[in-house]
């Protein structure tokens, strides 16, 4: 992945540097949780709030991207943070990149089941 915001924002994060991680985002910044409108939010000052709250819940968090692939001004990326209140999480970040800041994020984040854990529909086939 060659995003450079992208790559700052990911180093901020696991620095815990709250104004490196605000300094990332446009005045315009819009974060949308697709199936979960009720977290959407706007702006880099809300950023910098939400992540000062996980820092202090989460003081151990660490984030990742796994997997990436860069279309036009997006970046879609395959995240993992550990350690995030005790558990784990992985999903799909839509980053939008315009005049190297974030302008836009849809996140598709969903805490990682046990292996053991039942699903819908009855146990798992074997493999």
């Amino acid at each position: 992945m060659s995003n450079a915001v992208v790559e700052r924002l990911i180093g901020a994060l696991n620095k815990h540097d709250l104004d490196g991680v605000a300094a990332c985002f446009g005045p315009d910044f819009s974060g949308e949780w697709p199936a979960h409108p009720g977290r959407d939010f706007l702006g880099p000052e809300q950023v910098r709030r939400n992540w000062e709250m996980i820092f202090k819940t989460s003081p151990e968090i660490t984030v990742a991207m796994t997997h990436a692939v860069e279309v036009g001004d997006e970046v879609w990326g395959e995240w993992h943070y550990t350690n995030a209140a005790g558990q784990d999480l992985k999903g799909v970040i839509i980053i939008t990149v315009r005049n190297g800041l974030i302008r836009r994020s849809r996140f598709y984040m969903e805490p990682i089941d046990a292996a053991d854990t039942a699903v819908p529909g009855g146990p798992r086939l074997a493999r």
